[in-house]
């Protein structure tokens, strides 16, 4: 058996968390048309079971990776550390380029130039993975991998389309040659590392970056302040969760309510109908938004949101 970690790498809207569901088969990550949707490194592990005479069986632990960006804010900062974080411990990275939008690669300065500067330090197999090309056409798309191919040596480059799933079995196929010998990192059933909390919060986020505009969708974070597992035993499960949506501004509360709590009540809606495709059961869901001056300049609160430290403070408090 081979298994090994694969750290998705690009820009944002790339399609990294797109691909990354499509491999699974399953919402792993939130999904928007925004930048910096994803902001910490996110998990998806996928089996692969042995073709014969083709590859043997496989678990690959696909690692999302916020988008490469100027870091400005702490925030900003947190979120490339995950990308710095994903790269530490890689068997493989996957180099993802929208192809259907035109790099900048003139200026040492640009954030294209300072992806391909990370690709170039790295000591690992790195797939060129253009993706979108659905959108571009097909006389265009050999001379972009010859232009891309000769900033890097690139172990392979794989064109696909993330959103028709096209050329994924190829990509997997590929990725699986690469891989070391090994044993499973997780059980074979086990989609994603991440807890329910975590997942309902993002899917809270997700649902307020597609109800609002303007600067709120990246001066909000959502935190789950009480999630109640229903009762075994009932007959009709009720998951009852209560969640703080947080944002910097009063303009910005005000947004995010909406005329007599028209925008929350949105995004409660279809939040909970989200919520309740993942957990199987019925929910009860409870917003509210709470102003946090310029909290993504601060950097405990930044960490704080973090659900690997949630779930430290968590244990604590049970000890």
């Amino acid at each position: 058996m081979r298994s090994g970690f694969v750290s998705i790498l690009g820009r944002p809207n790339a399609g990294k968390s797109t691909l990354l569901n499509q491999l699974i088969g399953e919402k792993v990550a939130i999904v928007s048309s925004k930048p910096q949707t994803t902001r910490t490194r996110i998990h998806g592990i996928l089996e692969v079971p042995a073709r014969k005479g083709n590859h043997p069986a496989a678990q690959i632990v696909f690692v999302d990776t916020p988008g490469v960006h100027k870091a400005e804010s702490w925030l900003d900062k947190r979120m490339m550390q995950e990308v710095y974080d994903a790269l530490e411990s890689r068997d493989i990275v996957l180099l993802m380029v929208d192809a259907a939008r035109r790099l900048d690669l003139s200026r040492p300065d640009s954030e294209d130039s300072f992806v391909f500067g990370l690709v170039r330090r790295l000591d690992c197999p790195v797939f060129l993975v253009l993706n979108k090309i659905d959108l571009v056409p097909k006389d265009r798309l050999l001379p972009l991998i010859a232009e891309l191919s000769a900033l890097h040596s690139f172990a392979e480059v794989v064109p696909i389309s993330a959103r028709k799933a096209d050329g994924l079995d190829l990509l997997v196929r590929k990725l699986v040659e690469y891989l070391p010998e090994g044993e499973r990192y997780f059980p074979k059933d086990q989609f994603t590392d991440q807890p329910l909390r975590f997942m309902v919060a993002e899917l809270i986020r997700e649902r307020i970056l597609k109800e609002t505009g303007e600067e709120v969708p990246y001066a909000s974070a959502v935190v789950i302040e009480r999630f109640e597992e229903p009762d075994p035993e009932d007959s009709r499960p009720l998951t009852r969760i209560s969640a703080a949506i947080y944002c910097e501004r009063p303009g910005q509360k005000a947004i995010l309510i909406g005329k007599a709590g028209s925008k929350l009540k949105d995004i409660g809606t279809h939040a909970r109908k989200e919520i309740e495709s993942l957990l199987g059961t019925r929910v009860f869901l409870e917003l509210h938004v709470i102003v946090e001056q310029n909290w993504r300049e601060r950097r405990s609160f930044v960490e704080s949101l973090d659900w690997r430290r949630q779930l430290e403070e968590m244990s604590k408090k049970e000890e």
